[in-house]
């Protein structure tokens, strides 16, 4: 068994991208994800990296742009303000098929918010993250272990499909501190001939560009890239089921929310209430298909969000509306207990199912 150090989820996803072969990161400070940039500063001179703090998240973004289309494995990382300074950039990057890595520690907002943990930008990490049609493929983890393991994948993923992978956690699993491994499994890299490397007048030019003024130009990459998010969508779920076997109520949570809801689900249980949790992995693609499953002998689904619930949205979409779909949530950088997702599944129990 490889050794394990005790790290925060912020240095677990440093330290991941590193060992995933990144060598170029840009960002910006903003709190609970500034110990990824503190991290990185320390550790690209070292080993021929490039740390550069960015005047602007905006900057940032734009840097990771122009990395991104020399092929080379580039991240940036920041929390939900600074993020949605860089969606212009992320869907510049999606309109020119770049692969990148960004990572999202949520705080509490809207606005400049609060510090506190949240998971209230889901809605904009899943439904795009920017102005026009395009997905980012979305990582949610529950541990510190998983902070390493996604960021590795997600690199993958990028490069496998050309498109950002978005690391989307929150405040707590970056704050929080886990034994980790870090003897992570890396893919190698795929041959990039898109890629603007110079041609050494071998080749025709490589163009990175987002722009096309033709519509039926436009109209075609756009359901090109759908296409390619049809077959994502086909093959890269990731999801875990707990206790759900015998489960006659389902709590779908992610993050910080699913480690609280198992604890619920545990005291629930020796109630002989039957109940059990499906975690989506990917938040997009969104695991439908265990959700459309559990709605054929499960009566009430549970939402539990650090939100003022969206993800309950993709789940009632998932389970086509069968069964009543509670919500169990916190805002503003508050965290549900698990005694108050023990009474909302004491509640459906009683219940039955009944609205």
């Amino acid at each position: 068994m490889a050794d394990k150090v005790l790290m925060k989820g912020n240095e677990a996803i440093a330290e991941a991208a590193i060992v995933a072969g990144c060598r170029h990161y840009f960002g910006y400070p903003i709190t609970p994800q500034t110990e990824i940039a503190a991290y990185m500063a320390k550790r690209m001179p070292k080993i021929g990296g490039c740390f550069l703090q960015a005047e602007s998240e905006i900057a940032a973004i734009n840097m990771v742009y122009g990395v991104a289309s020399t092929g080379l494995r580039v991240m940036t990382s920041s929390s939900s303000p600074g993020i949605s300074l860089k969606g212009e950039g992320l869907s510049y990057l999606a309109g020119a098929d770049l692969p990148s890595l960004v990572v999202n520690v949520q705080r509490g907002g809207p606005g400049l918010g609060g510090i506190q943990p949240s998971q209230s930008d889901y809605f904009q990490a899943t439904k795009g993250g920017a102005h026009g049609d395009f997905h980012m493929i979305v990582l949610a983890p529950a541990s510190v272990q998983e902070m390493a393991d996604l960021t590795v994948h997600g690199f993958d993923l990028a490069d496998k499909y050309r498109m950002t992978s978005m690391i989307l956690a929150d405040g707590t699993m970056g704050q929080m501190m886990e034994p980790v491994s870090l003897d992570l499994e890396v893919k190698p890299m795929p041959e990039k001939p898109w890629a603007t490397t110079g041609t050494k007048l071998q080749r025709k030019h490589n163009i990175t560009n987002s722009l096309s003024l033709d519509p039926e130009e436009l109209e075609m990459l756009n359901f090109k890239r759908y296409e390619r998010y049809k077959v994502i969508e086909e093959n890269e779920v990731m999801y875990e089921e707990y206790m759900m076997e015998d489960a006659e109520i389902c709590i779908a949570a992610f993050g910080i929310a699913s480690r609280v809801a198992k604890n619920a689900i545990t005291e629930a249980r020796k109630m002989g209430i039957k109940v059990g949790l499906i975690r989506p992995i990917t938040l997009w693609p969104f695991p439908t298909a265990p959700f459309k499953a559990a709605a054929d002998k499960v009566h009430t689904f549970i939402s539990v969000e650090l939100s003022m619930g969206q993800m309950i949205e993709d789940v009632r979409l998932a389970t086509e509306c069968r069964r009543p779909v509670k919500l169990v949530n916190r805002a503003g950088g508050m965290i549900p207990s698990p005694e108050q997702i023990l009474e909302a599944i004491k509640e459906a129990n009683k219940n039955g199912g009944a609205n």
